[in-house]
């Protein structure tokens, strides 16, 4: 399988800028702080880990949305992004009635070890108090990413074992 990448960078007051990456193709997109988008990212991803085999978020992207379908399939999980014109309009659309602009199948363990990678990442450069400063209606998801952590190391066997400590 193709090797996954994903950042998440603040880029300005309010606003971060959401990449991932496959060996075929890439999604980049401007995501606004109108939703706690990385915990929901974060939350979403701890939540394949569980019965639950799909779990949904968006992204905001005033106005437009992004919305991810995160879909277990064993040990592997589809990632597919819709976008849709605009999030408030789209809130009781299908799937399917947006526009499909990235797929990728990944191993649950790579997926969750990105994540956990690029939100350490955050953490380390900002620290909590630097996050909430340049997020503005939010504070650094520091539960979320301790749960996910905890999930990938017991049920991934990761040796990595991702120190979330701030700077």
């Amino acid at each position: 399988m193709p090797d996954l990448q994903f950042s998440w960078e603040l880029s300005g007051s309010g606003w971060a800028t959401c990449r991932i990456a496959d060996g075929s193709s890439e999604r980049k997109d401007i995501v606004s702080y109108l939703t706690d988008a990385l915990a929901d990212l974060l939350h979403s991803v701890a939540g394949l880990y569980s019965l639950n085999s799909v779990h949904r978020f968006s992204f905001d992207l005033e106005p437009a949305e992004v919305r991810w379908v995160l879909r277990r399939l064993g040990p592997d999980v589809d990632i597919t992004i819709y976008r849709f014109p605009d999030m408030s309009a789209s809130f009781d659309a299908n799937d399917e009635a947006g526009t499909l602009v990235w797929t990728s199948t990944q191993s649950r363990s790579a997926l969750s070890h990105a994540v956990i990678e690029a939100a350490q990442s955050v953490l380390r450069l900002h620290g909590e108090e630097g996050y909430r400063a340049k997020w503005v209606q939010h504070p650094f998801p520091v539960a979320a990413l301790q749960d996910l952590r905890r999930l990938h190391i017991r049920e991934d066997a990761c040796g990595n074992l991702h120190d979330i400590s701030a700077p």
